[in-house]
């Protein structure tokens, strides 16, 4: 009697740890969806940031320390990166940028300029594109990390080899309150 009380609990574990292997799988891949299409979107900025450096460049000769940072973190190997570097260049490149585009309105030329107003509304598009990927690649890795970090699944996720994934999160910079004088 006592024997097939044992194989069933044992039964039970095992069915018990399949499913939540295979939820680990199952979250696993979304957070490898949602990072990928964040991705997209990551990269299209990476590609703007060229044409915005050089439409900055003629007119704003005194922000060399700006622009240098941008064009040096754009010239890193993004391919070769792991995701949390990726996430982790983003940040800063995101803080180099909108020093940049702060720039407008110092130089009056600049803001005027047809290419760099062009450069702006598809910087835009990304930006908000950006922000929408994030929020959602955010979403899927708080479910992840949840079910990763949360007693009884997280023995299990240690035994699999699943660990805590990195959130994106806004730069220091992006936190500050905007200075406004009037």
């Amino acid at each position: 009697m006592w024997i097939y009380i044992i194989i069933a609990i044992i039964v039970l574990i095992v069915i018990y740890a399949l499913a939540l292997y295979n939820s680990f799988v199952k979250l696993n891949n979304k957070v490898k969806e949602a990072f990928s299409t964040m991705d997209v979107y990551l990269k299209k900025r990476w590609d703007l940031i060229p044409n915005i450096v050089e439409t900055v460049k003629g007119y704003a000769k005194h922000e060399k320390d700006t622009l240098k940072e941008v064009v040096e973190l754009r010239n890193s190997t993004y391919d070769k990166m792991s995701d949390e570097e990726k996430i982790k260049t983003n940040e800063q490149l995101s803080s180099g940028i909108n020093k940049i585009m702060a720039l407008a309105e110092a130089y009056p030329d600049l803001k005027a300029n047809e290419n760099f107003k062009d450069l702006s509304k598809q910087l835009t598009k990304v930006e908000d594109d950006i922000t929408n990927s994030r929020k959602y690649y955010n979403g899927v890795v708080r479910i992840y990390n949840n079910k990763v970090e949360m007693f009884p699944s997280n023995i299990f996720a240690g035994l699999f080899g699943y660990k805590s994934k990195a959130m994106f999160e806004a730069s220091a910079n992006e936190r500050e309150n905007v200075k406004v004088e009037l």
